[in-house]
């Protein structure tokens, strides 16, 4: 016999070992790929308020296509979430707030007995809640009844909530900036009862 030894032979991994690996390997990948999605693509959204009322109501959740408008241009009818940052003493605070586009850059924007006017045409509103067009108090139908003619600069946006005696919208703080603008609502995911496309 040679005075040799031989190693031991290498110890395999045991199977449950390997599985266990994999296992996180797979969620570390769902992890990453789910951050990467809510970064860049999608994020969910929780209405809270009825400013959107009738197309949406308070408690309903949305989804909101973050590339929207990397590929494409914001229309008019589009419904937006965007942020909305507020001072607070002196801390800023920031609001998701939803609403729809109204008035799109270079437009001249008017509102005269609750009507929207956009470069002296009347717009044609078709999802305006019904219960409010039957109103007789201008008020009560619409909040601001009038609204000075102004002009959308070419990097903004007039936004409008659809039930407009409860919306906190552009006609009290102006046209936003369009990079104010965090995506496009396309979806109503929640409650499954309320499903629909916006």
């Amino acid at each position: 016999m040679s005075d040799i030894e031989l190693d031991p032979p290498a110890k395999k991994p045991s199977l449950f070992l390997k599985q266990i690996i994999e296992w996180i390997a797979v969620i570390a990948i769902a992890l990453i790929v789910a951050v990467l999605v809510r970064l860049f693509l999608l994020q969910q959204f929780y209405i809270s308020g009825p400013s959107m009322e009738t197309t949406m109501f308070s408690d309903d959740r949305v989804l909101v296509s973050k590339l929207a408008y990397e590929i494409g241009e914001i229309d008019r009818g589009d419904i937006v979430v965007f942020d909305r940052a507020t001072m607070n003493g002196n801390q800023i605070e920031h609001d998701d707030l939803i609403k729809r586009v109204i008035g799109l850059g270079g437009e001249t924007i008017e509102i005269r007995d609750c009507v929207v006017y956009i470069d002296g045409a009347k717009l044609e509103e078709s999802y305006l809640p019904s219960r409010d067009l039957e109103l007789t108090n201008l008020s009560d139908r619409c909040g601001v009844v009038n609204m000075d003619a102004t002009k959308i600069e070419s990097d903004e946006v007039f936004l409008i909530g659809d039930n407009r005696p409860q919306s906190f919208d552009s006609r009290m703080f102006g046209a936003i900036k369009k990079d104010l603008i965090i995506g496009q609502a396309f979806v109503i995911i929640w409650p499954p009862n309320s499903w629909s496309s916006l």
